[in-house]
């Protein structure tokens, strides 16, 4: 219409409600961190060893939406969102819900278990999951894939390099990750999934 401004609405969908769920969650984990006290914010958003109660559990699951520092947060978004979306789509929400928890409980677990002086917090087992269930996708029934191959060996090879050096960085979660979705991406990809049933569940 002439003399006005008008602008059609974006055609915007909320097209993976968990990936942008644990984003949403990460985004919130981060905010908190401005205004909690550090023992406060480790108290529910790291893994550690503790004595065994409420909290204790509920950290081996909540520690996924920790992060150290705002980088730390957007390295690990940059994958998931890139990632995940395809996931969700092909494995549908709720086994993605189960891959995510999976990852998250045996991550804190093994940190838990063997190192007694540190905290482990972020998405990184997650991610790596993510990044070798990607890889293994799209396999054939009964087959191998060697894109998988070459990203399980850069991937081991990499983290095995890294694992004593003191950065900071957790090295096992990242390699129990890789485990956990290497082996979710075997059992998953010999079923029907979502996109093959037309539906998420």
């Amino acid at each position: 219409m002439s003399g006005r401004f008008s602008m059609r609405r974006l055609p915007v969908s909320f097209n993976s409600p968990v990936v942008l769920s644990f984003t949403a969650l990460c985004l919130v984990s981060q905010i908190l961190r401005l205004v909690l006290t550090p023992e406060a914010y480790y108290s529910v958003f790291s893994a550690y060893r503790s004595r065994f109660g409420f909290l204790f559990v509920l950290r081996l699951f909540t520690h996924v939406f920790g992060h150290a520092s705002w980088e730390h947060l957007l390295g690990n978004m940059m994958y998931f969102l890139i990632l995940g979306p395809m996931l969700e789509e092909k494995y549908g929400s709720g086994r993605l819900v189960l891959i995510i928890a999976i990852a998250a409980l045996i991550t804190g677990l093994a940190d838990v278990m063997l190192f007694s002086d540190r905290r482990v917090l972020g998405a990184s087992g997650v991610v790596f999951a993510f990044i070798l269930l990607s890889s293994i996708t799209m396999r054939d029934s009964g087959k191998i894939p060697m894109t998988f191959l070459l990203v399980a060996a850069l991937f081991l090879g990499q983290q095995l390099l890294q694992i004593f050096k003191d950065d900071n960085v957790s090295q096992l979660s990242h390699i129990i990750g890789g485990v956990v979705g290497s082996i979710t991406g075997f059992v998953l990809s010999g079923r029907k999934t979502a996109a093959d049933a037309g539906r998420r569940f």
